[in-house]
């Protein structure tokens, strides 16, 4: 696949996975894709990766919590070869009041035109503190 695809690729996937069409984002990805939060939770190193069938749980108990949607918006994308790197913002109020608005770098990895691994760089401290523990 050109690096033209790849990029979109991602940008259908970023685009659909938070609405109410999040199976065709996840039909995307290959069956042992793996998505990794990096970063930091509270003081805690943390290095969370999930299979596709765990960020899938994930996305949908997400979603749950944005009675009104969180919105995702792509503020700069770059590709290079199978690699695919998103910068991008979200923004919504969860059922509890608090809002949620975080800034990611995200990288994809897309191999015969199937998301193969992600690392999702975030404000975990953030992550924490609108969700907890």
């Amino acid at each position: 696949m050109s690096t033209e695809n790849n990029k979109e690729i991602v940008v259908n996937f970023y685009t659909t996975f938070l609405s109410d069409k999040a199976d065709r984002a996840f039909a995307m990805m290959d069956e042992n894709a793996s998505w990794t939060v990096m970063g930091k939770s509270g003081t805690e190193a943390q290095l969370n990766t999930m299979s596709k069938a765990q960020f899938i749980e994930l996305i949908k108990a997400v979603g749950a919590l944005f009675p009104n949607g969180l919105r995702a918006t792509i503020k700069g994308i770059t590709a290079e070869g199978d690699r695919v790197a998103l910068e991008s913002e979200s923004y919504g109020e969860t059922t509890s009041g608090k809002i949620y608005n975080n800034t990611y770098h995200t990288l994809f990895e897309i191999r015969d035109g199937k998301i193969q691994a992600v690392r999702e760089y975030c404000d975990t401290l953030h992550v924490h503190d609108v969700f907890g523990g």
